[in-house]
């Protein structure tokens, strides 16, 4: 009886063990095979995707490039501590302790360091504005992954649709050929039919599993997971008039990182020409020395420096060249990139408005292939039409209702690239 009682309690332990390890291991898969919303996705891909990551700290390294920029002009303030021995031929060792504090101000460099600051700010401009063209991309990307799981995910329940109605006519000519109404061509079409439909469900599922790995990556996530998401093919209500792709231009970050790299080329060329000026310094020390611990004798220094270099081998014509150089580059930079954004403005909203029509018209193709099937459909099985023109109907039903999904995922597509062309970020939210 003892001996039950203990197996009981094993038993129990064994059984708590396995459950407490279930419920852990639980969350993990909801999350990996949860259904993910759009603010689902770029609540996680803000926090998680490499290119964001890489490019937050790209403007974290150029922040603290101008703060050692700032530094050059406060006061550069040392200590020093010393303990020395020595000894010479014919007398005793002698120690001698020190210590000491000096410092130096920069009083005038030709504002050489003032303008270090300012490209260094202006360099700051740009990484920000960078991590924002990063978010504008990842946003599209994101968006595209997403539209294309929504898409293969209606897919597999259009192309399941289509099957079950392949066999549903396969099933309405075999009925027809045994009565022997129809020809042995029909049943073969219709087989035929129903084999292709059948392909193009597993095709559907293939093709789910290929556009997760691309949202996962875009998620930022490290291991392949099962995902699903939940969402519609609506749109954002958009005006009817053009917009002024001149204006919108201006306010892109992807220029405004290339003013701002321009601006800084400016400054670095005026800290160039700096060089040319002397650099004046006031400096000072104080400290004290002596034979025994603690010293006690005072020394102090004050002057002012002054440098000024007199020949350098040309390296300060060569870098003022280069800067001048640089500063024609970032200029023609913002040119190109300014034509080439302007472009792309106009033709993203271009698109995006055919988009909005051609769902429009493949709605009404898909409207009147519908009704035309019912027609067709009944006609065919009372025997008022042939199984050429009933199959015909039958195709072109099926081509619109795919031609009315792709129609729909390209308007979501057209829709991320019109916001990625305005410089909409993840956060983007319509104003």
């Amino acid at each position: 009886m003892e001996l039950k009682k203990q197996m009981f309690k094993f038993n129990y332990k064994i059984l708590f063990l396995i459950l407490s390890i279930w419920l852990c291991v639980l969350p993990g898969l909801v999350m990996a095979e949860g259904v993910l919303s759009w603010d689902d996705c770029v609540i996680e891909a803000l926090e998680h995707n490499p290119d964001l990551i890489a490019a937050k700290e790209e403007v974290i390294q150029s922040k603290e490039d101008k703060n050692m920029s700032i530094s050059n002009v406060l006061p550069q303030i040392s200590s020093q501590l010393s303990d020395k021995k020595s000894k010479t031929a014919g007398s005793s060792e002698t120690n001698t302790y020190a210590y000491s504090v000096s410092g130096q101000q920069l009083l005038f460099d030709g504002f050489k360091t003032t303008s270090n600051i300012n490209a260094a700010a202006k360099s700051l401009d740009a990484e920000e504005y960078n991590y924002m063209v990063v978010s504008s991309n990842v946003r599209l990307n994101l968006k595209i992954a997403f539209s294309s799981i929504l898409r293969a995910q209606e897919l597999i329940s259009l192309t399941e649709e289509i099957a079950k109605r392949r066999k549903e006519n396969l099933d309405l000519v075999q009925v027809r050929y045994e009565a022997g109404r129809e020809h042995k061509g029909a049943v073969l079409t219709a087989k035929a039919d129903l084999a292709q439909a059948e392909f193009e469900v597993s095709q559907a599922k293939r093709n789910l599993s290929l556009v997760q790995q691309e949202l996962t990556n875009e998620l930022g996530r490290e291991k392949r997971t099962p995902v699903k998401v939940a969402g519609d093919f609506n749109i954002e209500e958009i005006a009817d008039s053009n917009p002024d792709c001149e204006a919108l231009a201006d306010s892109t970050p992807f220029l405004k990182e290339l003013i701002a790299r321009k601006e800084a080329s400016r400054f670095n060329l005026t800290a160039a020409k700096a060089e040319f000026f002397p650099q004046v310094y006031l400096s000072g020390s104080f400290g004290r020395s002596h034979s025994e611990w603690p010293p006690k004798d005072d020394a102090w220094s004050t002057g002012l420096t002054l440098s000024l270099p007199i020949f350098e081998g040309g390296s300060r014509v060569s870098q003022i060249k280069k800067a001048k150089s640089q500063l024609i580059q970032a200029q023609a930079n913002e040119r190109s990139g300014r034509d080439g954004v302007i472009y792309t403005l106009e033709k993203t909203w271009k698109d995006f408005q055919d988009a909005i029509e051609t769902v429009s018209v493949k709605k009404k193709f898909l409207e009147a292939a519908l009704e035309r099937g019912k027609i067709a459909n009944a006609q065919y099985s009372s025997g008022l039409t042939t199984f050429d023109d009933w199959i015909i109907i039958e195709n072109n039903l099926v081509s619109a209702k795919k031609a009315y999904l792709d129609a729909q995922e390209n308007l979501l597509a057209a829709e991320a690239y019109w916001i990625q062309a305005k410089g909409g970020i993840l956060e983007y939210v319509k104003k």
